[in-house]
């Protein structure tokens, strides 16, 4: 055997040497998956078995691929070049661009980023004149993209409704313009390649005989479409080696179908399903707790993950009462890390939603901790919510030019380039002062000088409401008002958007709270410049300068040691010496959507595990009894997946004054503090204690008839229970998970709950 397969444990050799045949590898988190997919391409080609020729790898990322021929040229003698190794999108656009001809498209054809098929989808509704509210271009674009990703083409839609009817009749003039202007969109490399081969069976019997061995990185991201491709391309000859974890099919929302790794079993007739299940990555308790929580999810294929490095140390489980604390916890822990040795970039924070990490934020700005976003943008940079403040500013300022132009027309009120063009060159010419002004000046007229003094009267209104209406109060305003938060719901992928929306109104509520408690941070406010306005609008001011700043400051440069945040999501196929996933409360890790999805729970357990799998060393799981939503404390309920981890695998760690405070342990209601597990070395020891495995019962301030966690009857929806509250009196709310009709709220006083 080559120096290629040394070092590599059992199974692995076993997945890398296997006969031609089609197999799944069974690729648990940290366990060499990329190295059993270059190792397998290395050894069929010194083998003999293939030639460089012979052989197509398809990823899901440039990233992935790009390592993969890193890896392959340091294991070959040969230019590695020529291979066929891309992503899915990426060898499509090889096809396409070889048979050009037979797939109809010009030589030379463009590719249509997300951006540019959304201008083209605006330019061809605007000239059939349809209405942009009832149909909005995102909503088409996402529409067309979700038939081509199913292979279906618009006479292969069907069209239940008049609206649906009107869609598909959009969907086919849209493929119709973009055969005339020679280009395709994303969604279409896929589509028209899989077309092509279907059509010309010349051609695909060629690549069929060419790739005899076709290997697939990720197999569990793949959709309906992807499989159907990767299955006409293989033939009854081919053999494909398929490498993926079930138990990390994170991507429904994009498409992906972790039932085509069962699909392929049957399909392929495989017979060697290799599990690999040592892991390179995470010490033994950390395992211990991915496996249990993984187990118990029913529709997986199963496997176990284990280590020869040891147990390792117990996960350190932080039940706070109120986001805030949490917020405040974990930068009491990332100093103490740090202190120790530990490099600022290999701490991680995840969360289930964007929106979450504005608390977190705060907390590392106001500790001046540095702190990246991984995938994305910090909360006050991110678009929806810069749209949001930059109404907010003309609120205080009618005169902000920069803010003008960024809302006039956002959303879209058909308020054109050149409209905007008139009011620059009014400006210039020193006719008016500012846009504004010379907007009411009326220097545009007709349809845009009509749609502008809708946007005028909207921004009067806001003024107003700034002069007597609390920070929160007028932030909920301006998302009524300018139409942002419906805007955004009606998107494909909206609903983060809407959650940052709405923790705006958090954000605002904390600051107008700190604001009048002169606890905002120094430098945010001009102390020695006399107040202006009303009390309300000072506040609008301060908390304006208090996003810039926030936004500016402390951005770690390209390269430097800085605290990594992310979504679960996001973090998949990274890994970091210490690890913190907060927010672990019923409705929100699991999602409150996922409730009423088929299969959603397991999905939401899957981002769990991949939660988990990220940390080597340490291991962090917080969770808070109240959450601000809306403005107003959300009370909240630990997460199953904090119980579905077994409790000698946990260190709970708690505040000492809660010792008052009733707590309900799973071992004893008399525990005293302290037992248990010893104290772990936190960032102030006289802050933090560990207790037994417990669960905080919180005080609440707003008695209800129910408790959190309570069984309850209704008359129509049978048994459930209890997940959450919401407000107070009269307009008070309850949140119920019932076993038949899933989690509803219900108005409390007509609710008629009685105890189960």
């Amino acid at each position: 055997m080559g120096d290629y397969l040394a070092n590599l444990n059992p199974e692995q050799l076993k997945a890398v040497t296997l006969p031609r045949e089609s197999a799944l590898i069974l690729a648990g988190a940290g366990s060499g998956k990329t190295r059993v997919l270059t190792t397998r391409i290395a050894h069929l080609i010194q083998s003999g078995q293939a030639s460089p020729a012979g052989i197509l790898a398809v990823t899901f990322t440039n990233k992935a691929a790009k390592e993969m021929l890193t890896r392959l040229s340091a294991m070959l003698p040969i230019n590695v070049r020529g291979m066929w190794v891309g992503t899915f999108h990426g060898i499509c656009n090889r096809l396409l661009r070889t048979h050009h001809r037979d797939a109809a498209l010009p030589q030379l054809f463009q590719i249509l980023d997300s951006g540019d098929q959304q201008s083209l989808i605006k330019r061809l509704a605007k000239s059939q004149g349809m209405d942009d509210e009832k149909f909005p271009p995102r909503q088409m674009q996402n529409f067309i993209n979700n038939c081509k990703e199913a292979g279906l083409r618009a006479n292969a839609v069907e069209a239940g409704d008049d609206f649906t009817r009107r869609m598909v009749a959009f969907y086919a003039d849209y493929d119709a313009q973009c055969n005339r202007e020679g280009v395709v969109d994303f969604a279409e490399l896929l589509l028209r390649t899989f077309e092509l081969l279907a059509k010309n069976l010349n051609l695909l019997t060629h690549y069929q005989e060419r790739f005899k061995y076709i290997l697939v990185d990720e197999f569990q991201d793949t959709n309906k479409l992807q499989y159907k491709w990767i299955k006409m391309l293989a033939g009854s000859n081919g053999c494909v080696f398929a490498v993926g974890d079930d138990d990390q099919s994170i991507y429904r929302f994009r498409g992906a179908e972790v039932g085509n790794m069962n699909d392929f079993v049957r399909d392929f007739a495989v017979e060697h399903v290799v599990k690999l299940e040592q892991n390179y990555r995470s010490q033994g308790h950390i395992l211990d707790a991915a496996n249990a929580i993984i187990a118990k999810n029913k529709a997986r294929l199963g496997k176990n993950l284990w280590t020869s490095e040891g147990k390792g140390e117990q996960l350190r489980v932080f039940a706070a009462a109120t986001d805030s604390e949490e917020a405040q916890y974990i930068v009491d822990e990332v100093k103490q890390l740090h202190r120790e040795g530990m490099p600022m970039n290999e701490i991680a924070l995840l969360y289930r939603s964007n929106a979450q990490s504005r608390v977190l934020e705060h907390a590392l700005f106001r500790a001046r901790l540095p702190y990246k976003v991984y995938g994305g943008l910090r909360f006050f940079e991110r678009m929806e919510v810069k749209h949001a403040l930059a109404y907010l500013r003309l609120a205080g300022n009618p005169d902000d030019d920069s803010a003008f132009t960024r809302v006039v027309n956002f959303p879209a009120r058909g308020v054109g380039a050149r409209s905007v063009e008139q009011l620059q060159e009014a400006v210039e010419q020193g006719i008016k002062p500012s846009l504004m002004s010379a907007a009411r000046a009326g220097v545009v007229s007709g349809r845009s000088g009509t749609a502008i003094a809708q946007f005028i009267a909207i921004i009067d209104l806001l003024r107003t409401a700034s002069e007597n209406l609390r920070l929160p109060e007028l932030i909920e305003e301006v998302l009524e008002r300018s139409n942002l938060a419906a805007h955004y719901a009606a998107e494909r992928d909206g609903q983060d958007r809407v959650e940052n929306l709405h923790e705006l109104v958090n954000a605002a509520t904390l600051f107008a709270e700190e604001f009048e408690h002169g606890e905002t941070p120094a430098g945010e406010a001009e102390a020695d410049v006399a107040p202006v306005g009303t009390h309300q609008q000072q506040v609008l001011a301060a908390f304006l300068s208090h996003a810039s700043l926030e936004a500016g400051e402390h951005e770690a440069a390209a390269g430097a040691d800085a605290l990594q945040l992310m979504t679960v999501h996001s973090s998949k196929g990274l890994e970091f010496h210490a690890v913190f996933v907060s927010g672990l409360e019923e409705g929100l890790f699991p999602h409150d959507n996922s409730m009423n999805e088929d299969g959603g729970l397991e999905e939401e357990r899957r981002l769990m595990y991949v939660a988990i799998t990220r940390a080597r060393k340490r291991l962090y799981v917080t969770y808070a009894g109240t959450r601000m939503l809306h403005g107003q404390p959300r009370y909240g309920m630990v997460s199953r997946f904090v119980d579905e981890i077994p409790a000698e695998l946990c260190k709970w760690i708690v505040l000492p004054e809660r010792a008052q405070t009733r707590w309900n342990s799973g071992a004893s209601s008399n525990s005293s503090w302290g037992s248990g597990g010893g104290r772990a070395p936190q960032a102030d020891p006289d802050r933090y204690a560990t207790a037994p495995r417990a669960k905080f019962e919180l005080e609440r301030p707003d008695a209800h008839p129910f408790a959190i966690g309570q069984n309850v009857q209704h008359a129509k929806f049978g048994e459930g229970v209890v997940l959450n509250f919401e407000g107070r009196g009269l307009d008070a709310r309850i949140q119920v998970r019932f076993k038949t009709d899933g989690t509803k709220w219900l108005a409390l006083q007509y609710a008629k709950l009685t105890a189960a």
